[in-house]
Order: C-alpha cells, then sequence, then structure tokens
C-alpha cells in the first residue's frame, strides 16, 4: 500500500451516478459570484507578495531587509530556541538540525518570506508521496471492507474559482526540500463570513513521532484557476499561479497522535492524520473566506461508511501521471479500512489520485450543502483508491481552539 502522506526518503455497491453528480453540482455551488479579476483582496501587491503573517500583532523585529519582518512574538519564540532572527531570514529556515527542528505543538512558527513561493518554485515543489506495504495495513486488522474498484480521477472545470473555490494548494519546505499538499478552506464557526482556517492533513505540517514542524508553509486557494499545461505555464505571473494570492499560515494544529506517532512509511498515525490552519493574506486584510468567496462547514458526526452515502475527494495529484497543475476529483461510496482494531478505522473510497492529492477535502451533502467530512490521507502504490481518516470529538477540539484562539487574529 502507498501512503499519499509526504516521501521523506526520496523526492518525488455503489450509488447511482445521479447522486454523485449532484455532489458535483453542489460543490460546483460554492464558487464566488465575482472572479479573482474582481478581487480586490488579489489586487497589486498579492500578486508578488508582501506584508508579514501577524502583522497585527502588536510589535515587529524587522531584519536588516525588507524581505521579512518578523511579529515580535514570533522572533520571541525562535529566540526562545536558541535561533537568531537575522539568521533564519538569511537562510537558517534551512536548517533542519534536530536542536533547531521545532516539535512540541506550541513551538509552531512560520514568518512569512517574501517572494519565497515564486510561480517556479511552486512548479517544482515535490509531490508528497511516501509508500508503506500490502503487510502493514492487513496487520492486525480490524474490520475492513474489500478494496474498492479504481476510480479514475477527472479533471475540475475551469475556472476553479467558479467551481471548487474552497480548494487549493499547501505549500512548506521539509528536510527533502519543497513540498505540496491540498487544502480546503473551511468555516470558522466564531467568525461567520470571515474565516481564516484551512483543513489538511498532520503530514502536511508536521513530520509525526522523531520529527518536527514544516516551515513556511502557504495556501494558495484555486491554484492554476484556468488548469493551464506547464508549456502553457511556462512565463506564467504570479496571479495566473496564485489567483487570489498566497496565505502564510500564523498558527497550526494537528492530532497529538500524528505529533507523537506518526511516521515517515507505513500507517503509523494514518486515523489521526489532519490538521487545521490559520492563515493571513501577504498583503491586505481581507479574510481568506471573503477573499475566494466561500468556505465549507465540517461535518464531525463521524458517520459509519455504509451510512456516510456519496463521498467525493479532491486534490492536486502530484506524481506520475500527473503534474499537480491540474486540479482533480473521485467521487463513490465509502468503505471501513482498519490498520488495527485499537484504532478508529477509517473511510476509503476507489480513486486513481496520486501523491500531491494529500490533504485534499473529502466532501458529501447533508441537508442540501456540502460539508467536509475527512481528509487524504494514505493509499496504494498502484494508486487505485484513498483513504482518509473519521473527523471526530479528537478532530473536532483542534478545530474548536483554532477558532477560539487564533479565529480573531
Amino acid at each position: 500500500m502507498r501512503s499519499i502522506r509526504p516521501s521523506f526518503a526520496r523526492r518525488r455497491g455503489r450509488r447511482r451516478p445521479l447522486a454523485a453528480a449532484g455532489l458535483v453540482a453542489a460543490l460546483a455551488l460554492t464558487g464566488t459570484a465575482c472572479g479573482p479579476d474582481e478581487d480586490k483582496a488579489a489586487d497589486g501587491p498579492a500578486a508578488t507578495g508582501s506584508g508579514t503573517s501577524g502583522s497585527e500583532t502588536s510589535g515587529t523585529e524587522t531584519s536588516g531587509s525588507d524581505e521579512i519582518e518578523i511579529p515580535a512574538d514570533i522572533a520571541d519564540r525562535l529566540k526562545e530556541h536558541g535561533i537568531d532572527v537575522d539568521a533564519w531570514k538569511d537562510g537558517e529556515w534551512r536548517d533542519w538540525d534536530k536542536d533547531k527542528w521545532l516539535t512540541e505543538a506550541q513551538d509552531f512558527v512560520n514568518p512569512v518570506i517574501e517572494g519565497l513561493w515564486k510561480p517556479e518554485r511552486m512548479r517544482s515543489a515535490d509531490d508528497p508521496d511516501k509508500t508503506i506495504s500490502v503487510q502493514d495495513a492487513a496487520a492486525e486488522q480490524g474490520v475492513s471492507d474489500p478494496a474498492p474498484a479504481p476510480v479514475r480521477a477527472t479533471r475540475e472545470k475551469t475556472p476553479y474559482h467558479q467551481n471548487a473555490a474552497p480548494v487549493g494548494k499547501v505549500f512548506f519546505d521539509s528536510p527533502e526540500g519543497s513540498m505540496v499538499c491540498s487544502g480546503t478552506v473551511v468555516k470558522d464557526p466564531r467568525h461567520p463570513g470571515r474565516s481564516n482556517l484551512v483543513w489538511t492533513a498532520g503530514h502536511c505540517v508536521h513530520a509525526g513521532g522523531g520529527g518536527g514542524w514544516y516551515r513556511n508553509i502557504a495556501f494558495v486557494p484555486a491554484y492554476n484557476d484556468l488548469g493551464k499545461t506547464e508549456a502553457q505555464l511556462g512565463n506564467a505571473t504570479q496571479r495566473e499561479i496564485a489567483p487570489y494570492g498566497q496565505f502564510w499560515a500564523d498558527w497550526a494544529s494537528t492530532s497529538d497522535e500524528w505529533i507523537a506517532g506518526g511516521a515517515e512509511s507505513g500507517g503509523a498515525g494514518a486515523p489521526y492524520d489532519y490538521a487545521v490552519l490559520h492563515v493571513k493574506p501577504e498583503a491586505g486584510d481581507k479574510s481568506l473566506e471573503e477573499t475566494v468567496g466561500n468556505a465549507l462547514a465540517v461535518d464531525f458526526s463521524t458517520p459509519a461508511a455504509a451510512k456516510a452515502g456519496t463521498v467525493g475527494a479532491w486534490g492536486y495529484p502530484a506524481a506520475a501521471p500527473y503534474d499537480g497543475l491540474i486540479m482533480h476529483k473521485c467521487v463513490g461510496r465509502p468503505g471501513r479500512l482498519s490498520l488495527s482494531p485499537a484504532l478508529p478505522t477509517m473511510y476509503r473510497i476507489g480513486c486513481t489520485m496520486t501523491g500531491g492529492s494529500s490533504g485534499g477535502g473529502w466532501f458529501r451533502v447533508v441537508g442540501g450543502r456540502t460539508v467536509l467530512v475527512s481528509n487524504t490521507s494514505i493509499g496504494p502504490a498502484d494508486s487505485t483508491w484513498l483513504a482518509g481518516p473519521q473527523l471526530g470529538k479528537g478532530a473536532k477540539a483542534i478545530y474548536d481552539n483554532m477558532s477560539e484562539q487564533y479565529g480573531a487574529k
């Protein structure tokens, strides 16, 4: 079995079609009423990136260059760990020495580095693919349903901002280089209409047991909005790649289980492989939800697979035969995947998406509205299915804490 989680050892009964079509149509309704060209939040400075994550905090420490302005609270956290602020700006963030790789939940720091995620660097970010063996998935299983038949991933219609507005790409740096995942704009219950929250996978923000927080985490909604090919994007502007600009994470939360037990290989931590980002634009003060025009609610009811109905997984697969430039989706009815009787059962659907789609949202329609019910975590080496965690009390606690503690920042 192949996990869709990042590989840091190397780079690089089915419901009737009508029901599936209904889900696709429901998601399409999340598009914005206006295109990104009409969105003031994406005008001017947002195209090249400026400003800082956490710029509204009182007090900042500015290095000798205008490339990075680190909020005082982040600078203080860096100093607590013996990290020089100026050195960080000058490239010390590339130092993954164990003593400087922050690991604890409270140690997340992610100061904005202006201009870091240029179009070419985004396109060259590696897919988050890693493998687990069939033995790993079969060992000490609880109840699993038979592996589903593969469902060929289909391209999302363009422009993405009209058909899947909340979906985008999560970029980050790891010890192995620049990496990419997928993510979804989700609602902030305590700040309706003004959410800055992004749902993704835990392995897209933290390396798990023995590792630490990744760096330079940024979310790009509606990445490559028009679905252009690599050749067409050869001389692309930042705006063509990131029509709404870039949103840097100023805080991230994942499960304690992932931080303690997540692994680079195998299925360890997969049932707890979820995370929430709080983000801010590189420029301007408009919220992420206001900028893209919508956000999805999160369903924490953990419906049994047999009762979940039709679900769809969205993301940007980057491993062959895909290239990470095009948004894809798979729709079907989920089954059960159990990695151990002691762990929560995961959802599993047939899908041919590969690495790069990890962290992408799984959606279902409840009461006429589309909600996020899971996210992509693992899959087999032959790319025939995907599995994602059930989002229960633990996931809700992380989400609620993010809303309460950071939503208004």
